[in-house]
């Protein structure tokens, strides 16, 4: 898969079957739509495109609102993208200038000149434009102008994006992670650096590693200790044009992670914690993705640290034993 980081990058091509969304948590609603999109360039020997944006099209549109949640960073959604096997990915930036654009100008300057688009793929319900008042008819009527097929995605389709969309979301803020994972069709995932705490958990015996989130609208996971599987990096992932490329893996580990206020020592600021079962390395400024598996138990509150000390080794009894039931499968 190819990564551009603007539409001027992109030359058009000869054949593209396009489609266009934010595609935020490539869960298996997603990857129907993108199944579509691969067999019908197998069909007619085109090449797959989407076209995506960054940062997110309401953060341009209502600054003030700060209430979106993301699922996946853009790093974690390249990587899901690439699994779906795409020929390209444009990741635009989203402009004022750009949602300015007439439906007209929408679909000849961006689909017809930039991308070549000669197939469409896309929602009854899709919306573009300034305003966002070009639709599906839009498409429709312009595709017999400047040459192109426009395929239409089921209401069933789409409405089960909808769903799955809201359904790993709503999972997610309470900590149901088997369902996230369901709708996903591979587990949640968190990325970032590891930074210096306070230490803390190396007093009681299970020293973390205090994560550093790098999406600041990333939605992060109802409170508690979860299994997680993590995969540990040299360095920060970056999306950079050209083919893509996995940043690469340098260790595998098991571990615990924690999400809360930490009751117990402070109750103070959210914290992200993991403990690795059976490592021992220095991991400051290493960057970590962490795979959410189960959720153990809620945040609790202990009277001291020995209490504490004492539930952490049976979340780490019950975590081993997932993972050992899970390895015989």
């Amino acid at each position: 898969m190819k990564i551009y980081r603007s539409l001027e990058e992109f030359e058009p091509l000869e054949n593209a079957i396009v489609t266009i969304g934010t595609f935020d948590g490539v869960h298996i609603g997603h990857q129907k739509i993108l199944k579509k999109l691969v067999d019908c360039a197998k069909d007619t020997g085109g090449e797959t495109v989407l076209l995506t944006f960054f940062p997110h099209p309401r953060l341009i549109i209502n600054p003030t609102d700060d209430s979106l949640r993301l699922i996946n960073d853009i790093e974690e959604k390249a990587h899901q993208l690439a699994l779906c096997g795409l020929d390209h990915l444009i990741i635009t930036p989203f402009t004022r200038d750009f949602s300015n654009l007439s439906p007209e100008e929408y679909i000849r300057n961006v689909l017809v000149e930039k991308l070549g688009t000669k197939t469409i793929i896309i929602g009854y319900d899709h919306h573009f434009g300034k305003d966002r008042k070009g639709s599906i008819k839009d498409l429709v009527h312009f595709s017999h102008i400047f040459d192109f097929q426009v395929k239409e995605i089921a209401k069933q389709d789409i409405e089960d994006v909808a769903v799955s969309s809201t359904r790993v979301r709503e999972a997610l803020i309470k900590g149901e992670i088997d369902i996230a994972n369901k709708y996903l069709g591979y587990p949640f995932e968190l990325t970032g650096t590891v930074e210096k705490g306070d230490q803390i958990g190396r007093q009681i015996g299970f020293p973390t590693a205090n994560l550093h989130v790098h999406e600041a609208h990333k939605l992060i996971p109802a409170y508690g200790i979860y299994a997680v599987e993590v995969d540990i990096y040299p360095s920060v992932p970056q999306i950079v044009s050209g083919e893509y490329i996995e940043n690469p893996i340098i260790k595998k580990a098991i571990g615990m992670c924690y999400i809360g206020t930490r009751p117990t020592v402070d109750g103070m600021n959210r914290k992200i914690e993991v403990n690795l079962l059976d490592f021992d390395a220095d991991l400051y400024n290493s960057t970590v993705r962490i795979r959410f598996k189960k959720f153990i138990r809620g945040d609790e509150r202990y009277d001291t640290l020995e209490e504490l000390q004492h539930q952490i080794k049976i979340d780490e009894k019950q975590i081993r034993a997932y993972f050992e039931s899970t390895a015989s499968k």
